[in-house]
């Protein structure tokens, strides 16, 4: 799973209390369970309420894996050469370029974790026991937490959709390839088919650059004709979005404008996850401009 930094008041936040009951105050807010322990949240944290749970994340999930679909069976059936949608090598978002595919086969490339499964075991556990994102958790969840991982909504029929126009499905995750059977039973409980490692699965540790992605891509690029992917953070499309020191706004500049914005529903499908990863940070100054402030009268 991607580098998680899961923002605080978002994720798992929670108040320790000795009490053998939740004082009036918090009495609407938690429920405490035994002498000593912390107060379990009475409801999942907001993110979670929206992604998980909503009629509405949901419907931003199907509705995107409809696109994605009507998208790649038109595609594989385009009389137009096909391009790449991995950006080549030595090229960034701020000036892409892609390789021709010449006779390569297509294939459709995905992110797993709020991408293909909603991790809502191990989501649970953690909001329920106050943790942030803990790698020793995590990786028990990689090894176990097969059948307890739920496909999102739209996603197996637009996967068997994709197969049957010939299209093969390729995870590229930052799940470690340590647990790489993990990984493969999850998938496969899910409902989303076989998957086989350094075949149609690809994970942290199989390119030497860690948690990027784009060693990995350019593996997968040179085996297959990379026509759709589909991810929840802009990582799953390029490093070059989670560069060191690139700020909320250009970051939200670099992939809003030029080429690259053509590229969101035309081969790049990103899906909805308020939960965690990098979007999720910046303060006032960020997210709102100084000119749009506003005070009643």
């Amino acid at each position: 799973m991607r580098a998680l930094s899961l923002a605080a008041g978002l994720l798992l936040a929670g108040c320790a209390t000795t009490a053998t009951t939740a004082p009036k105050a918090l009495s609407d807010e938690v429920v405490v369970s035994q002498i000593g322990e912390k107060p379990t949240p009475a409801s999942p944290p907001t993110g979670q309420q929206w992604l998980y749970g909503s009629a509405e994340g949901a419907v931003a999930s199907a509705q995107v894996y409809r696109a994605l679909a009507a998208y790649v069976g038109n595609a594989v059936l385009s009389a137009v050469p096909r391009r790449q949608l991995v950006l080549a090598e030595g090229s960034t978002p701020a000036a892409p370029r892609f390789d021709a595919c010449g006779d390569k086969p297509p294939a459709a490339v995905f992110d797993a974790d709020e991408t293909l499964i909603w991790n809502i075991g191990a989501m649970r556990y953690m909001a329920e026991h106050h943790k942030d994102f803990d790698p020793a958790i995590w990786d028990q969840w990689e090894k176990t937490g097969a059948g307890k991982a739920i496909a999102m909504p739209g996603v197996v029929d637009a996967l068997a959709a994709m197969r049957a126009a010939g299209v093969t499905i390729i995870v590229n995750t930052n799940r470690t390839a340590a647990n790489a059977q993990g990984t493969e039973e999850a998938l496969r409980a899910a409902g989303l088919g076989e998957f086989r490692h350094g075949e149609t699965l690809f994970l942290m540790g199989d390119a030497p650059d860690g948690a990027s992605k784009d060693g990995r891509r350019a593996q997968i690029a040179a085996r297959w004709c990379v026509i759709a992917m589909g991810g929840d953070q802009l990582g799953d499309f390029a490093q070059a979005f989670n560069a060191p020191g690139l700020s909320v706004a250009d970051r939200k500049t670099l992939a809003t404008s030029g080429p690259i914005a053509a590229l969101w529903g035309q081969g790049w499908f990103l899906l909805s996850n308020p939960v965690y990863g990098p979007s999720i940070r910046g303060g006032f100054a960020d997210i709102f401009p100084s000119d749009k402030q506003w005070e009643p009268k």
